[in-house]
């Protein structure tokens, strides 16, 4: 993953349209009444084989004492700090408005800043004529644009990758073989005792190494036949003591992380239960096809029943189903209550990832089982299974070929997947289940 862009402008130019675009998925609202976006949103582009993070902020409206654009300004300023390259979203409509102006002011307080204007609803040539009257706004690169159409999105991308930093700007001490964990999950759950938990054990044998982006450290972990790197997300930075800001600073940083590491520890509050962020930050680490192990914290802080871990685990299940793969470990960093069985668990994982199935004993295993349970008939044509493979890819990837691939249901990919983890396990990885024509 190489950054994160975040696209800025006043109300109603286009960011959300352009969002989607950038995203290929109808996430945003959008609308024609200034203001729909209040909250944030983030996704995943992927052009030439490269994937960055998106931003979507709500419209910039400067000096006004309106509570939600006043919230709405400054976590839009916590985007600015957190992107590596910003689109600063403009209409030729309507041309250079007044707002605009207030905007690049405060752009170019950002001085390490890569910035592109973004001349949005270039509809025809004579709207793409009149671009260079946004020179005027102080910024050297302007790309014409049409989000509702696609026109210049092309070259837009090109544009962004050139300026996105590169994937190998990493500090060179840092070892591509060692595993990378990091701690994510939602403020105050125990991310940074964890961590200070761990590295108080033998901290001669610990050395801190500054990280690749602004928000991450790594630690080179080695003691008692462990070797990771620990990315701790911990310590956030509160520019103000308003809770949706600090979520939202928290998110950002989360992401970061999570496209960095190898496998992630999402932590809970034992005391609060599985909320909807822990969800969704759940949904970030699976979307990335990375490892994942949920650790419970302040266990010790749970009145104790007969059964309470049993009936706490089945809760998350449900909460977190289909996803019934994912190790579940009930850990006190304050205590030190299983927080190495935490790391060897981590080991297992890593292991998972790695392993390799002969493609013989795939095919011997798997494929008396679709022969007793079939894929549903496409059209009345049976769709016939012959051969089955592992391939490489960012987590363990099967490819099932036949005659009918782009015509195997999803329910089906998710049959295939359960029976491969009865055989074979996986935990903690997102399997992915390609189907492909036969050769």
């Amino acid at each position: 993953m190489k950054g994160v862009v975040a696209i800025v402008g006043r109300p109603n130019v286009g960011k959300s349209t352009l969002f989607n675009r950038l995203i290929g998925e109808r996430k945003a609202i959008v609308d024609d009444i200034p203001g729909v976006t209040r909250d944030r949103n983030y996704g995943i582009c992927e052009w030439n084989n490269e994937e960055f993070t998106v931003i979507d902020t709500g419209g910039f409206l400067p000096n006004t004492e309106d509570i939600f654009e006043t919230a709405i300004r400054e976590q839009v300023k916590i985007a600015i700090e957190e992107a590596d390259v910003i689109l600063f979203l403009v209409d030729t409509h309507d041309g250079v408005n007044p707002f605009d102006y207030d905007i690049a002011q405060l752009l170019r307080t950002y001085n390490s800043k890569k910035i592109i204007v973004v001349a949005n609803k270039v509809d025809n040539s004579n709207f793409l004529m009149g671009i260079h009257e946004f020179y005027q706004l102080g910024f050297k690169t302007i790309m014409p644009i049409a989000s509702i159409s696609g026109f210049g999105v092309g070259d837009l991308l090109d544009e962004i990758l050139k300026k996105l930093p590169s994937e190998n700007q990493e500090d060179i001490t840092i070892e591509k073989d060692i595993p990378k964990i990091a701690f994510v999950g939602r403020p105050n759950v125990g991310k940074s005792s964890l961590v200070n938990a761990l590295l108080n054990k033998n901290q001669n044998i610990v050395t801190p190494i500054a990280g690749t982006t602004r928000d991450s450290i790594y630690t080179r972990y080695q003691a008692f036949g462990f070797d990771f790197y620990l990315v701790d997300t911990a310590g956030l930075r509160k520019k103000a003591n308003v809770k949706e800001q600090i979520e939202f600073y928290s998110t950002i940083r989360t992401i970061k992380a999570i496209e960095d590491c190898d496998l992630a520890f999402l932590m809970l509050d034992a005391t609060q239960g599985i909320e909807s962020q822990d969800l969704k930050i759940l949904d970030l680490i699976v979307s990335r096809k990375k490892g994942l192990i949920i650790l419970v914290n302040k266990w010790d802080l749970v009145e104790k029943t007969k059964n309470i871990d049993k009936e706490y685990t089945e809760l998350i299940k449900q909460r977190i189903a289909p996803l019934t793969h994912i190790p579940i470990l009930f850990i006190s960093a304050t205590e030190k209550i299983r927080i190495h069985k935490a790391l060897q668990k981590a080991v297992e994982v890593m292991k998972m990832k790695n392993l390799k199935i002969p493609t013989h004993e795939l095919n011997e295993k798997l494929l008396p089982i679709i022969k007793d349970t079939p894929p549903p008939s496409y059209r009345g044509h049976l769709i016939k299974m012959k051969f089955i493979t592992q391939t490489d890819g960012r987590c363990p990837t099967f490819a099932f070929y036949c005659n009918y691939p782009e015509h195997v249901p999803t329910n089906y990919k998710r049959f295939l997947e359960n029976k491969i983890r009865e055989l074979y396990g996986f935990d903690g990885w997102p399997l992915t289940i390609l189907t492909r024509g036969k050769k």
